[in-house]
């Protein structure tokens, strides 16, 4: 196993690049639990529980986060592969993060919401979702994670997804 920052263990995570029919992606919008002007963009997602696998972990952070569930989503491909680290609530993250590709129908991209699925720290921390164009990512003034997720994402509408997953640079925040 990796280690992170001091040598501690990585935490194991999948993430989900979830696209609708018109190739929107869906971005949560979090924030620091004390501090409203510290707020960020991400891909839903999240850490493994026992012994579930990272497609298993996907699907589960998805509907707990968005209500994105069963039949109305297509988990596809492994995409990426990256190393993070970065504060939030109070301590540092270490991170061995997956993601994967879904696809949702127009019914499906309508009803993603903010989910109950939330755990007290996401509820203390996440303030929406919304559904981006590439257009729109790639203007945005605003923090994104991973911080080139816009040029990620041209590059998958462009060619479609990768042979094998693409390993990312490690960011550290």
């Amino acid at each position: 196993m990796v280690s992170g920052s001091a040598g501690r263990e990585l935490r194991k995570v999948a993430r989900v690049i979830v696209l609708d029919p018109d190739d929107r992606i869906l971005l949560l919008h979090g924030m620091e639990p004390d501090d409203p002007s510290d707020d960020w963009w991400f891909t839903p997602g999240g850490g493994l529980e026992g012994d579930e696998t990272r497609e298993e972990a996907a699907l589960r952070e998805l509907a707990e986060e968005t209500g994105i569930t069963g039949e109305s989503v297509r988990l596809g491909p492994l995409l990426w592969r990256r190393e993070c680290s970065f504060p939030f609530a109070g301590r540092r993250w270490d991170q061995d993060e997956w993601y994967y590709l879904a696809r949702v129908d127009r019914e499906t991209a309508a009803a993603a919401a903010v989910a109950d699925g939330l755990s007290e720290l996401e509820k203390r921390s996440m303030m929406g979702l919304r559904w981006w164009t590439y257009a729109e990512l790639s203007a945005t003034r605003e923090t994104v994670y991973p911080t080139k997720l816009a040029a990620l994402l041209g590059q998958l509408l462009e060619e479609g997804p990768p042979i094998s997953p693409v390993l990312l640079e490690t960011e550290r925040v």
